[in-house]
């Protein structure tokens, strides 16, 4: 992920601050703490993230375009403006059935 952070009191155009790369998917950090973590992604058609698990919940926020997000072996159909929550340790995917941008939420909360 890339690691630079964006600078505070800034007003932010999330989708212009991640751009599409064929055959990549981009990222991008705007918080990055102790309590959780916010980043930008960019998913050039064609692109996924293969099943993994998480220790905290992530809030996934469509920017542009749409995605299949699977959770737990279910698949989602998420388009721009609609959100979805992938649960802490269940194991999920993203595939890029077209170019699509989404912004990441976690919260890390203390066990």
């Amino acid at each position: 992920m890339d690691n630079k952070i964006v600078n505070h009191s800034t007003i932010l155009d999330f989708c212009e601050l991640v751009q599409y790369q064929k055959g990549t998917i981009v990222s991008k950090g705007i918080i990055d703490d102790k309590n959780g973590r916010v980043s930008l992604f960019a998913f050039a058609k064609g692109e996924k993230l293969s099943p993994h698990k998480a220790p905290f919940d992530a809030l996934v926020q469509v920017l542009e375009g749409e995605a299949e997000i699977i959770i737990n072996e279910k698949s989602f159909k998420v388009s721009a403006g609609k959100s979805i929550i992938m649960p802490a340790n269940i194991m999920h995917a993203v595939n890029a059935h077209q170019d699509f941008k989404m912004l990441l939420t976690l919260i890390k909360s203390p066990i």
